[in-house]
């Protein structure tokens, strides 16, 4: 099963100013994080990006802010917890009522207007990995999305607390990916429009 971007949202977690500079290889996380939003940006993905506690750790790295679409500011760690999943499927609109259905013959009853599909897979990286990422992706899982974790754009204090958080998603059901790899299965072909572009971000 590969990426398909039409049905992908990307969620980036906690990359905020005070917490970055403990983060093992943090320019590389940070690095890949950006280049993920800016291909979102490319191939028209929605984005979202969550704060933990924004008063005390500050806020994203503005460039990353700058790509998302909104921001969550959150306590819980897992964002699902502060209403991210009602950002990342509203809720369906109730249908305005017309009379009494039953007054009308069936042949004449107009159908329920259908709600345009959702997108349904959420591409998720964040900091940290062990603790806010992981919260988050196992409510997403919970919460009946399709997630796929972007390894080399996550990040913790130390390599075995993002090792561990890894293994625990990959046997929850989350796919691991590196940034590359959503790259390429967002425009499947060299003949995208967009092929240059992205290839551009991530040489």
């Amino acid at each position: 099963m590969l990426l398909d971007a039409d049905d992908c949202q990307l969620v980036l977690v906690d990359y905020q100013e005070r917490l970055m500079p403990a983060i093992h290889e943090r320019e590389a996380v940070l690095l890949n994080a950006v280049r993920l939003a800016r291909m979102a940006e490319v191939l028209e993905v929605p984005a979202f990006g969550t704060e933990q506690n924004p008063e005390r750790l500050g806020p994203n790295h503005p460039d990353l802010r700058a790509l998302c679409q909104r921001t969550l500011a959150k306590m819980h760690f897992s964002g699902c917890a502060d209403g991210l999943s009602e950002w990342l499927r509203p809720p369906a609109r109730p249908q305005a009522q017309r009379g009494n259905a039953r007054s009308l013959p069936k042949h004449l009853q107009k159908p329920a207007a259908e709600e345009a599909p959702g997108r349904n897979t959420i591409v998720v990286a964040g900091c940290e990995s062990h603790v806010c990422l992981l919260q988050t992706a196992l409510d997403l899982l919970e919460d009946e999305f399709d997630v796929w974790v972007v390894t080399d754009a996550c990040g913790s204090r130390t390599e075995r607390n993002r090792d561990a958080a890894f293994d625990r998603l990959a046997g929850a059901g989350a796919e691991l990916v590196t940034t590359e790899m959503v790259a390429f299965e967002w425009l499947r072909t060299a003949d995208h429009p967009a092929f240059k572009a992205v290839q551009g971000l991530i040489k």
